[in-house]
């Protein structure tokens, strides 16, 4: 067990929260969770951030990413190797760890891209943890932030600054908050279907506001999932 994976179990249990608990709140496998504990699974900070708010409890002195004893060891068996070997085995040898260690996180780690509602504009990007090479259970190619740009939604308690992990999605899904084009205009609604022909459009910006529009009228461009509001 590694010693980030030692800090998040003891602030677990302190917690009296299983690992099923805890993976519910944080929206991952339990399976995840364990691997954490473990040592098997590399966490960023932004993971640390939400385990210590859901724990209650301060665990950003974890100022590392991944198992420093097995670094260590990494960093110790290459040098023994290297010295073994001649000026240009050495370099080589220091290229081809380079190359795995570059390959490894890039299999854990992914950059998602942050965009405003036109997508026409990459505002920058945020490191989400890969797993059974998806991101919280969707393929890598179809998540994204969105910056939300106003506060019609903020009865929802979704405000101008947030940021809003979604996916993509093309099919109209009833209760679900999307960002939608609409008559030419991106907007991020609420939607219920009335049948199979008209949804219900909700926003609610000082007061709750309904629409009643076409489904075919509406372009769902993707599904909000989760959200981390600006403080």
């Amino acid at each position: 067990m590694s010693r980030v994976g030692e800090k998040i179990k003891k602030a677990r249990l302190e917690a009296n929260m299983t690992q099923k608990q805890l993976s519910k709140k944080l929206g991952v496998a339990e399976s995840f969770i364990n691997d954490l504990e473990m040592g098997k699974k590399i966490i960023n900070e932004n993971l640390i951030a939400r385990i210590s708010k859901v724990l209650n409890k301060d665990i950003n002195d974890i100022s590392m990413s991944f198992d420093e004893e097995a670094l260590k060891e990494e960093k110790s068996s290459t040098k023994a190797y290297s010295e073994e070997k001649s000026t240009s085995k050495k370099n080589k040898v220091k290229e081809e760890v380079q190359e795995v260690w570059s390959e490894a996180f890039g299999d854990v780690l992914k950059n998602v891209p942050i965009f405003n509602y036109a997508m026409n504009r990459v505002l920058g990007h945020k490191k989400m943890p890969v797993m059974s090479n998806k991101i919280e259970g969707y393929s890598q190619d179809r998540v994204f932030f969105i910056e939300i740009e106003n506060d019609d939604m903020v009865g929802f308690r979704i405000g101008k600054g947030d940021l809003a992990f979604c996916h993509s999605l093309k099919d109209v899904e009833n209760n679900s908050i999307c960002l939608i084009e609409l008559n030419g205009e991106r907007v991020i609604r609420q939607i219920k279907r009335l049948d199979n022909t008209k949804a219900l459009l909700l926003s609610n910006k000082v007061n709750l506001k309904t629409e009643t529009v076409q489904i075919k009228d509406i372009r769902v461009v993707g599904k909000l999932d989760r959200l981390e509001i600006k403080l």
